[in-house]
């Protein structure tokens, strides 16, 4: 007779971690808070630099604004013109992350639940792609945007200086990982579901968009949001595909321009405002998703 199965509270199950990690317990706890200062603290700083005065930045590093100062944000905003570059970059990141994961989760669909000849080279030929740095692409990579911009009829909109070219680099250099993530998680979901559905009549597409998409929704969700900071934080490849037109410059562009353009006499508080603008949307996403991104890190290890 099966014995029946006593639920454990967070509390226990937390007391049986401590217990099996014995006294490293101590230790993993004092490695995560160093981890926590060494985030926590330049993040922090950052904010309070974007609302002090000249003088307070280079005064006392660590002394708290006399008073707060926000028209360094309306000078980054307005002359500095961030706000149209954060609008660039939330065009290019919310198209490259939509194809990412459209393409992604389709081919890491097909590689792991379908067996046909050649299916293992094909995984490891989008797998190879986490090896290969962007820096030694960036040559040739600007050839072939350059090359795709005399196509017919859709070359103007993916040659360099497009957000389209852009976006389609961003959607190749993300796949790797996306494809190398979800594979391993469309692995780990039960077949029987996707047998009921064929023998009820589904196709394929439909079996994967409406029954194992769903089911995927926490890694999904996971490597939805590791795309999307890394397409947000990009900088060489917006430098290398998109510096012939300011009125499309991106976010990371905009910031390195406060920086560099005068040398040491850049507006400083307006480009700590800068990076705090940059900041805050990807706080904002991770603090309303950080239980998705959990999940999904673990439910593959789980099963």
């Amino acid at each position: 007779m099966a014995e029946a199965v006593i639920p454990r509270s967070r509390a226990q199950v937390r007391q049986e971690r401590r217990r099996a990690l014995g006294p490293f317990a101590a230790l993993t706890h004092l490695a995560l808070l160093a981890w926590t200062v060494l985030v926590v603290v330049p993040i922090v700083w950052t904010f309070l630099a974007s609302v002090k005065s000249e003088d307070e930045i280079f005064g006392d590093a660590w002394s708290l604004p006399a008073v707060l100062r926000f028209d360094s944000w309306g000078r980054a905003w307005e002359q500095a013109h961030i706000g149209q570059y954060m609008i660039n970059s939330v065009i290019v990141v919310a198209c490259g992350t939509f194809g990412t994961m459209l393409f992604g989760s389709m081919a890491a669909y097909v590689l792991a639940r379908y067996s046909f000849f050649g299916n293992r080279a094909v995984y490891l030929l989008f797998v190879s792609g986490l090896a290969f740095p962007v820096y030694l692409a960036l040559g040739p990579l600007f050839f072939v945007v350059q090359n795709m911009g005399t196509l017919p009829v859709v070359g103007p909109f993916i040659g360099l200086g497009t957000h389209g070219g852009l976006v389609l680099v961003y959607i190749a250099y993300s796949l790797p990982f996306t494809v190398f993530f979800l594979a391993a998680f469309f692995r780990t979901l039960p077949g029987a579901v996707a047998e009921a559905a064929f023998v009820d009549g589904a196709s394929h597409a439909r079996v994967f968009f409406q029954i194992m998409l769903p089911m995927a929704k926490p890694g999904i969700v996971s490597v939805t949001i590791f795309n999307v900071l890394g397409q947000w934080n990009q900088y060489q490849l917006p430098l290398v595909l998109l510096n012939s037109d300011r009125q499309k410059w991106v976010l990371t562009q905009g910031i390195a321009e406060i920086s560099t353009a005068a040398g040491y006499d850049a507006d400083w508080s307006a480009l700590f405002a800068a990076l705090s603008m940059a900041i805050l949307p990807m706080l904002v996403v991770y603090t309303i998703f950080q239980s998705q991104i959990q999940k999904g890190l673990t439910a593959g290890a789980l099963k």
